[in-house]
């Protein structure tokens, strides 16, 4: 049996190789179809790495609280929204003495989102920074700000209203080319700081556009040289393997100081590392089946390619098939034949797509020094598949092969 069935996979390979053109047209469906599968796997894994060492910089521990509404959602946020009262210091203060299973909570301010800061010297210029204004323990809440250079802005910094700045590893280069920043000056919308220390930039970015834009500056200062900001949000940082203890404590004292009705809708949000991540993978989930819907067309338009080719084929070798009969051949022979010249078929397009998509992931890598590939599931599922195609939409002129009367056959010309 095993003979046969290598005899039967030399013939179909005997037969791809003699219509190398047509086969190579039939096959484009199949190459589409699961090219599109394989790599949309690649990007959506490496996406899942990079957000998840991304979101885990700002520290596992930890969650945001912002009056705004977190997550994906389109358009202008709602009148409800934006009508909440900002977050306060107070708040702050008041979930330090009323939540034990928090450790440390840091505020920061920032103006609005449509406000576009630069901070420029002589020798250059950065617009469109990630500026706020932070207190002294923001850099041992985020795990992502660690000092690189120079010294993190202290408390005397914050209650003096001290005009210095932290600039963000990306920026400092640009405003001080080959010089070190730390102790020069620099205007940021047209008020003078001194530069004290430089922040490192989070590991884990993406793409060559990964840029650390960030400018902090003591949040005394801030709200002193920018008193109608009042965009305070919060980061809190909770005691080893107490974080959910935490939220929600934090969630009670916010509800009760922000006057938040029994059974009503929270007037803030908490979110946490863990519910960034499974955002992520919901919305990621959603593109997954989104593109294997549209794989599926590529697939199918394929298969009928296959199809009426293996169709075509069996009118071409009738007397093929009547001679094979004729010296003794079974019809499950003649049905393998072809269903393994179909499987053979679709199952090169799956190989070459596996080919052509590591390529691609290959160049991405290093173009854009992105960690992605293709995992070892979608490359065996997408060759599966391709050979799945074959077997499928072989079926029908297999059996029309197998069922030739040998006779009629042999007469055929």
């Amino acid at each position: 049996m095993a003979q046969a069935y290598g005899e039967n996979l030399k013939q179909a390979m005997d037969t791809l190789r003699a219509h190398k053109m047509r086969s190579a047209l039939t096959v484009f469906g199949v190459v589409l179809g699961v090219s599109v599968i394989m790599l949309v796997a690649a990007l959506i894994t490496g996406f899942d790495e990079t957000i998840q060492e991304n979101i885990k910089q700002f520290g596992a521990d930890t969650a945001f609280i912002s009056k705004w509404d977190q997550g994906f959602h389109g358009g202008d946020p709602p009148m409800e929204e934006r009508q909440r009262k900002p977050l306060t210091l107070e708040d702050a203060k008041a979930l330090i003495a009323g939540c034990p299973g928090l450790k440390n909570v840091t505020t920061f301010l920032q103006t609005g989102w449509m406000q576009v800061h630069t901070v420029r010297t002589k020798a250059g210029e950065v617009s469109a920074i990630d500026f706020r204004g932070v207190q002294a323990n923001f850099g041992q809440v985020y795990a992502n700000a660690a000092t690189l250079a120079g010294r993190f802005i202290s408390e005397g910094d914050d209650l003096h209203r001290e005009k210095v700045v932290m600039l963000g590893e990306n920026v400092a280069p640009v405003l001080f080319p080959g010089a070190d920043a730390v102790g020069k000056d620099v205007m940021i919308d047209g008020t003078d700081f001194r530069v004290i220390g430089v922040v490192e930039k989070p590991k884990g970015g993406f793409g060559m556009g990964d840029e650390d834009r960030r400018v902090l500056i003591p949040f005394n200062t801030f709200k002193k040289t920018y008193p109608s900001a009042d965009e305070i949000n919060m980061r809190v940082q909770a005691n080893p393997g107490m974080l959910d203890q935490a939220v929600d404590q934090v969630e009670e004292v916010l509800r009760r100081r922000r006057n938040v009705p029994y059974n009503g809708k929270d007037n803030f949000s908490i979110r946490t590392a863990a519910q960034e991540v499974e955002e992520f993978h919901n919305i990621m989930m959603m593109v997954y089946v989104a593109t294997i819907v549209l794989s599926a067309i590529g697939l199918l338009i394929g298969g009928v390619g296959v199809m009426n080719i293996m169709l075509v084929s069996v009118t071409e070798r009738t007397r093929e098939i009547g001679v094979r009969k004729a010296i003794g051949a079974k019809r499950s022979d003649i049905t393998w034949q072809f269903l393994l010249e179909a499987m053979t078929l679709t199952g090169s397009g799956g190989v070459i797509a596996l080919v052509l998509v590591n390529g691609l992931v290959l160049l991405f890598r290093l173009a854009l020094q992105w960690r992605g590939a293709v995992p070892v599931w979608a490359a065996t599922a997408g060759v599966l598949v391709s050979v799945s195609v074959g077997l499928v939409f072989g079926v029908w002129p297999a059996m029309k092969a197998a069922k030739l009367d040998p006779v009629e056959a042999l007469r055929y010309e």
